[in-house]
C-alpha cells in the first residue's frame, strides 16, 4: 500500500526518535540487567482480536531505525484482514533490541489497527454512493502522522493535514470575520498574493449561510450539524456548483441516510478521536534456529 504524501522519511524518523526517548531515556534497565548483550532471539507479532491491521509498515520502520540488524519477515500487510491467532510478522536479531521497541510498535499498531478497523467499518456502510469518507483534525498531538496514515489503510480519506494545506472557515473565523462574503473575499486575496493552491472551505449552520457560501465563491461548503432535510435542500442549492461536506454529529447509524442526501464527503471526528485500540501482543518465540 502506497504511504499517504506526509508520511516521510523525515517525519518517521523524527517521530520514533522523539517515541523513543520518552519511553528510554538514560536506557531500558529491565532488559540491560537481565538479557546478554549478544543474545539473538525471535519474536511474533500475535493478533488477539479480528481486525483491519495497520501499523505493520511502521513497525518495521522503528525496528529498523532503532536496529538496522534486525529482520522482520512480514506475513501480513498493513489493510490485510486479520483474525485471532494470525501471525503479523516475525521479528529476529538483538533480544535486547527487541524488547527495547517492543512497547512502542505495539502502542502505533493497537492504535492505528483500531482506527483502521473503525474506518473500514464506516466506509462500507458508503458502498454504492458517491460519497467519500473523511477524517478531521481531531488527532492525539504528535501521533497524527500515524492516526490520519491508519485512516486511509482502513479505506477512509484524509481531509487536511493540518492548518497549513487548505483554508477552512469555521464558524468562528466567521464571527470574528463579519460575514462570509468578506472572510471568503480576504481569503482568496490572501492566497493570490501568497501564490499558494489553496482550496477554500467554508462551514455553515443554515441555508442562508450556505447560500452566501455558494455566491461568494467556496471551494466546498460544509454542511455542520443539520439535519437530513435541511442538508439535502443544501445539496440542491449547491447543484454541483462546488463541493459538498457534512459534518457535526455524524454517527455510524446516520452514514447512508447522510450520504444518499448527495454530499461530496462526510467527515468524522469519531474515526480518530472515538476508536478503541485492537488487542496485539509480541511474543518471544523460543528454541529459536
Amino acid at each position: 500500500m502506497k504511504k499517504p504524501l506526509y508520511v516521510t522519511e523525515k517525519a518517521l524518523k523524527t517521530f520514533i526518535k522523539n517515541a523513543l526517548e520518552e519511553d528510554i531515556q538514560d536506557g531500558d534497565h529491565s532488559t540491560l540487567s537481565t538479557i546478554p548483550k549478544d543474545l539473538q532471539q525471535k519474536a511474533k507479532l500475535l493478533v488477539k482480536e479480528d481486525c483491519i491491521l495497520a501499523g505493520v509498515e511502521l513497525a518495521e520502520i522503528i525496528f529498523k531505525q532503532f536496529d538496522k540488524n534486525l529482520v522482520v519477515e512480514r506475513l501480513l500487510k498493513d489493510g490485510d484482514s486479520a483474525k485471532v491467532g494470525d501471525i503479523a510478522f516475525y521479528v529476529t536479531g538483538s533480544a535486547r533490541s527487541i524488547l527495547s521497541t517492543e512497547r512502542l510498535v505495539l502502542n502505533c499498531m493497537q492504535r492505528m489497527s483500531g482506527i483502521a478497523t473503525l474506518t473500514h467499518d464506516w466506509d462500507s456502510r458508503l458502498l454504492g454512493t458517491k460519497t467519500k469518507l473523511l477524517d478531521t483534525r481531531k488527532t492525539t498531538p504528535n501521533f497524527r502522522i500515524c492516526e490520519k496514515w491508519a485512516v486511509v489503510i482502513g479505506g477512509g480519506t484524509n481531509h487536511r493535514y493540518g492548518l497549513y494545506d487548505m483554508i477552512m472557515l469555521k464558524d468562528n473565523h466567521i464571527d470574528y470575520n463579519g460575514s462570509i462574503t468578506n472572510a471568503v473575499k480576504m481569503a482568496k486575496e490572501y492566497v493570490k498574493k501568497a501564490k499558494k493552491k489553496l482550496k477554500i472551505e467554508v462551514e455553515t449552520r443554515n441555508l442562508a449561510e450556505v447560500e452566501e457560501a455558494l455566491k461568494s465563491g467556496a471551494d466546498r461548503i460544509m454542511l455542520d450539524n443539520m439535519d437530513t432535510l435541511n442538508m439535502k435542500k443544501a445539496v440542491q442549492l449547491i447543484n454541483g456548483k462546488c463541493e459538498s461536506e457534512a459534518s457535526g454529529g455524524v454517527t455510524r447509524d446516520r452514514l447512508q441516510e447522510i450520504a444518499n442526501t448527495g454530499v461530496d464527503f462526510i467527515s468524522a471526528g469519531a474515526l480518530t478521536h472515538s476508536a478503541g485500540n485492537i488487542d496485539l501482543s509480541l511474543k518471544a518465540v523460543k528454541n529459536l534456529q
